[in-house]
């Protein structure tokens, strides 16, 4: 008996040095957070977020995919393809309502968790329309009829006289898409973001209109995503946001404004210097640029529910711009 004793008790000693020796496990990784975006330059906060490891500082590892157009980003924001999604709060507004152009059906699932910026959206044409209203009887392109920046183009051809069948609308897709056939003459005029219109100017093309200036307040490209991934993985959101307005704020430093362009020109090779540090002027303008604090401008919200229901099929009167948002996500990051 006394044998057996000593027989357990040496096993007992033999686990507990085997256990003391037994190397920790290792510390988990960044989260995986996959976000979907329209390509441009507006993805800058992304660019530098990934480049200075803010996204890992809080806890999260983003892989970016690029959309050729709305349709194709709602669709698969709706299965689930990715996270989140970098877009226009009206796409969001529009497949919430049921109103989108891709045949999903409504998705009571998507919502608003950051705000971005305006759009930085400018009326761009052909040289030889002088004037909104020389742009009766021709052909203007967009990402989709229902969704995004038309209702937008088609409000700055209203406040100056133009209604609907004094032009022709074709559906051409993303902003790529637009520029590169506005660039090829086959259309006559579009909405075109920042850097797009910068490089339509150099080209020879008009602007002839910058949205905000015509229309008043209004919110472009928010961070959205489904309400139960984001339920159930409300660590990953705040991460999200904490770290891209740490980088917006970066941005905004104009002392780093030299590497913010080196950063923006490694993520769009094909963008020359000067046409980068022009962008940072227009980005990163302290009235009209990203907005600060990643946060919603409520009246450039109720325009576009204004525009919508003006222009939404079928005619929906919307007028809660808390439907599309939730500012729970929002308040957790910035809570210190």
């Amino acid at each position: 008996m006394k044998s057996k004793r000593l027989d357990l008790g040496r096993a007992a000693l033999v686990l507990c040095a085997a256990l003391a020796f037994t190397p920790p496990a290792p510390a988990q990784g960044p989260s995986e957070v996959t976000v979907n975006v329209f390509p441009g330059g507006f993805n800058w906060g992304i660019y530098v977020a990934q480049e200075r490891g803010l996204f890992e500082k809080n806890g999260i590892r983003v892989t970016v995919q690029a959309t050729p157009g709305s349709v194709a980003q709602m669709t698969g924001l709706s299965e689930g393809k990715f996270d989140i999604a970098m877009t226009a709060v009206d796409n969001i507004v529009a497949y919430v309502e049921g109103q989108g152009e891709a045949p999903i059906g409504p998705q009571p699932e998507f919502f608003a968790f950051m705000g971005s910026d305006t759009g930085f959206l400018s009326l761009v044409t052909v040289s030889d329309v002088k004037t909104v209203t020389d742009l009766k009887g021709r052909t203007l392109s967009v990402d989709a009829l229902t969704t995004g920046y038309a209702f937008v183009l088609f409000d700055i051809l209203r406040r100056s006289g133009l209604s609907e069948g004094d032009y022709k609308v074709d559906k051409v897709g993303g902003m790529v898409q637009r520029w590169n056939a506005l660039h090829e003459h086959k259309q006559d005029g579009t909405m075109l973001s920042t850097p797009y219109n910068i490089l339509a100017k150099a080209a020879g093309f008009t602007q002839l209109a910058t949205a905000t200036k015509v229309i008043g307040h209004y919110q472009g490209n928010v961070a959205a995503a489904r309400r139960s991934w984001a339920a159930a993985n409300k660590d990953k959101v705040v991460a999200y946001i904490r770290a891209y307005v740490e980088a917006i704020d970066w941005l905004y430093d104009r002392a780093n404004r030299d590497e913010a362009v080196r950063i923006l020109r490694k993520n769009l090779p094909q963008m020359s210097q000067d046409l980068a540090e022009r962008s940072y002027d227009e980005l990163l303008d302290p009235q009209d640029g990203f907005f600060r604090q990643g946060r919603i401008d409520m009246a450039g919200l109720k325009t576009v529910l204004e525009l919508r229901s003006r222009y939404g099929k079928p005619t929906k009167n919307l007028t809660d711009p808390m439907k599309y948002y939730d500012p729970a996500y929002h308040a957790a990051a910035m809570a210190k």
